[in-house]
């Protein structure tokens, strides 16, 4: 079955006021600290050069490629890294920057691998959580907003590669007209 870019289930504006939302909290726990962003790609670069622009606090950035979807859209439950940090992380304050917390599959892992990295500190800030999916427990610490177990495209997100460039995040649906998790 063919699917397609639905309905707005957040639109531009909405994303910009919660961008603004999470930089300022963050802005005010790292207070007097400098911060390591690490971008998770390819999904979460939209998002992290918005956020970086609402932080008040010294900011790095460094980015790392994980896969656990290949070239589906259902996890493969395993996590592997396609491209790895440049940073030395140890006595750094770290904060992974995701697009979309769903099965928590990769972040778990993610934290858990940075940690033995001994960084100063390691925080998760996604974009958008999707807590009917989760499989594993996992914290975050900075979460955007939290949607409705849907497979969205836009802000960052993709099908196969395509609809990143959406300023907004849409739901996909079938040619029938039903959204949801594929």
């Amino acid at each position: 079955m063919a699917r397609r870019v639905g309905e707005v289930l957040v639109s531009r504006e909405t994303i910009a006021r919660m961008v603004e939302t999470v930089g300022a909290r963050i802005s005010r726990d790292y207070q007097g600290r400098e911060v390591l962003l690490v971008c998770v790609l390819k999904g979460a670069c939209v998002f992290l050069s918005d956020l970086m622009r609402h932080l008040d606090v010294p900011v790095k950035i460094d980015f790392m490629s994980v896969s656990s979807y290949g070239a589906g859209t259902e996890t493969t439950g395993t996590v592997r890294i396609l491209r790895d940090l440049d940073t030395d992380i140890a006595g750094k304050h770290v904060i992974v920057v995701e697009d979309i917390v769903d099965t928590g599959l990769t972040l778990r892992y993610l934290k858990e691998m940075l940690s033995t990295r001994h960084p100063a500190s390691i925080a998760v800030c996604a974009a958008f959580d999707k807590p009917a999916r989760r499989k594993v427990a996992v914290e975050v610490e900075y979460v955007g907003m939290e949607i409705p177990d849907a497979f969205i495209v836009g802000y960052g997100l993709d099908l196969d590669g395509r609809y990143r460039n959406l300023p907004d995040v849409r739901v996909m649906t079938d040619d029938d007209g039903q959204g949801g998790t594929p």
